[in-house]
């Protein structure tokens, strides 16, 4: 991929590239020709990758995916 890429377009790719092994499958032949995609599994860890950099890019006081609770009534 080109380094210009934003994280989110890289992300638009990435949905891209999965969709595509979805409906059309992992790999198909044409001929004497085969033609494989990406692998399924890498690239949802990419897409999960690219989700967390977009959340981390948003400022915020607390550490990405953390959630606070208070338990009270002991």
């Amino acid at each position: 991929m080109n380094d210009d890429y934003t994280p989110q377009q890289r992300l638009s790719e990435v949905n891209k590239a999965i969709q595509a092994v979805l409906l059309g499958g992992q790999s198909y032949k044409l001929g004497s020709r085969s033609v494989s995609r990406a692998d399924l599994a890498l690239l949802k860890a990419m897409r999960d990758e690219l989700e967390a950099a977009i959340v981390n890019e948003v400022p915020t006081p607390l550490f990405g995916d953390t959630y606070v609770a208070f338990f009270e009534g002991r």
